[in-house]
């Protein structure tokens, strides 16, 4: 049986990072909500606990809080920025409002704490605060700084708690997986005995069990989430799953026909729905990209009822969702960052009678390692994320067939041109903007919409930061773009970091 690692949550958004980057180091890791009672975590027999970061202020009487009585049970504790400045609250210390809050990737001095056993003493971490821990709770000593926060780290060995202001989980903070091995491995005593396999066999035995001999219909997009979706129900469901390929018309260029080309070729019963004029109508002077979400998600649950009536009973319906969907849609603390078609936009009166999401508890990487575990080919597991809704959200405003059209055409050069690269970006797509510039073609003035470029380097799609591409390639790119495309005339290029801006646009 794995060793259980429970992240407590407060609302932060990186929780299922934390989750992520503990599984990582094959530890077992499960979310739960910050006020689960101390006699369900005994229960739980947890080796360890981590208090995850939120929006709230510690010593605001309405703030989330835990159960007093998880410091007393003996059970190592990390404290992560509100979850660190929670427990110096809860303990007797006391937590302020800065005067000048610390934002960004930040130079922290580490002393010698248990976390920070073999790392340098300078060390970058990513820090997201306006309040900070002024004064230690009795038996705790301070084991980091920063310039503008004197207590960036804490340690009560003793009662085996520990607080960190930064969020380590993120890949901005250089020493961030060392600090979270050490906790797991030097203060958990953890053995390091969780594997994705061990996440696959849970899923399939999950899945026979809610489904047993019934028929499930998926929703299948050809992108990374739902082709191993596919995969994986095949393998825990030979026989009883469907697979129906909708196809909304928000697809990049001539990828409809790929997709349809490579699982009409697979032992998949595949079904492909073209709905493009039914979704162009849907979504017909929508703006706000929620209510595009909100309408493409129910017209998506829609053609997935009116397909599987013709198909006779299929009461489940599986989807392809995964933690970032989850995370950004809101959760029990959390704040709703965007919704997902295949998480917030879900209808009400869905007409399943359960929805089946066996990969839900994954990152994006796990999720290609699991493909690639179940034998899917290279192609397929290694596709660049793709929303749901398509190409919706990459047209700023109401979206036309016009549009969608100038945009293909933009993002199949961008993403011709960057495909060549040894070292490309981790993702990379065109917007079409809603802003228009006046330009000059020929002779002739022109007033035509701006192409906006996006490519970032990420390892976890939590946190990103812009790919530094040169100057000679965005040039290349942005003289075939106002070349080949008659209606644009100019392009420009997207330099933000996540956060504070999300890898999409809308």
């Amino acid at each position: 049986m794995n060793q259980l690692v429970l992240v407590l949550d407060f609302g932060g958004q990186y929780k299922e990072l934390i989750a992520r980057s503990v599984r990582s180091l094959s530890v077992y890791s499960e979310i739960r909500s910050g006020n689960i009672t101390a006699d369900e975590v005994k229960k739980l027999a947890p080796i360890g606990i981590i208090l995850t970061g939120g929006p709230n202020s510690a010593y605001l009487e309405d703030s989330p809080k835990c159960d007093p009585k998880l410091f007393k049970l003996g059970i190592p504790i990390l404290g992560i920025c509100y979850g660190m400045q929670m427990m110096c609250h809860m303990l007797g210390g006391t937590v302020k409002s800065s005067e000048k809050g610390e934002y960004g990737t930040i130079l922290a001095q580490l002393n010698a704490g248990t976390l920070f056993q073999g790392l340098n003493k300078d060390s970058k971490v990513l820090m997201s605060h306006s309040d900070f821990v002024s004064k230690l709770p009795k038996g705790f000593v301070n084991t980091a700084t920063t310039q503008d926060c004197p207590n960036a780290a804490c340690e009560n060995t003793k009662s085996a708690l520990y607080g960190l202001q930064f969020h380590p989980e993120t890949s901005h903070s250089k020493d961030g997986k060392a600090i979270l091995k050490n906790f797991l491995y030097k203060v958990c005593d953890a053995k390091g005995n969780y594997k994705l396999n061990d996440y696959l066999a849970s899923q399939i035995k999950k899945t026979r069990e809610i489904v047993g001999s019934q028929k499930v219909l998926l929703g299948l997009s050809g992108g990374v989430d739902s082709s191993v979706c596919a995969a994986i129900l095949t393998k825990a469901l030979p026989g009883q799953l469907t697979c129906i390929f909708v196809d909304h018309g928000f697809m990049r260029k001539s990828e409809g026909d790929e997709i349809e080309k490579t699982f009409k070729s697979r032992d998949l019963t595949f079904i492909r729905v073209n709905a493009q004029t039914r979704f162009l109508n849907k979504i017909k002077g929508v703006t706000d990209p929620e209510r595009k979400r909100k309408l493409i998600g129910e017209e998506f649950v829609r053609v997935f009822e009116e397909e599987s009536s013709k198909l006779g009973d299929i009461p489940f319906l599986a989807q392809g969702t995964i933690y970032p969907d989850v995370v950004e849609s809101g959760g029990d603390m959390g704040a709703v960052i965007k919704s997902h078609h295949n998480v917030g936009g879900l209808p009400e009166d869905v007409k399943f009678s359960k929805i089946v999401e066996p990969l839900s508890g994954l990152f994006k990487d796990e999720v290609r390692a699991l493909g690639k575990k179940l034998g899917l080919p290279k192609v397929l597991v290694e596709r660049q994320p793709f929303p749901g809704p398509g190409l919706s959200l990459r047209v700023i405003g109401e979206v036309t067939k016009e549009k969608l059209d100038i945009l293909r055409e933009a993002d199949a050069i961008l993403c011709f041109e960057l495909d060549k690269m040894k070292r490309r970006p981790d993702q990379y797509f065109a917007v079409l903007t809603d802003t228009k510039s006046v330009g000059v073609k020929g002779d002739y003035r022109t007033y035509d919409p701006v192409i906006a470029l996006r490519a970032v380097i990420t390892g976890d799609f939590m946190t990103a930061d812009y790919a530094p591409l040169s100057h000679t390639i965005l040039s290349q790119i942005s003289t075939r773009i106002t070349s080949e495309i008659p209606s644009v005339s100019r392009v420009v290029y997207d330099i933000t970091a996540k956060p504070p801006s999300t890898i999409e646009w809308e």
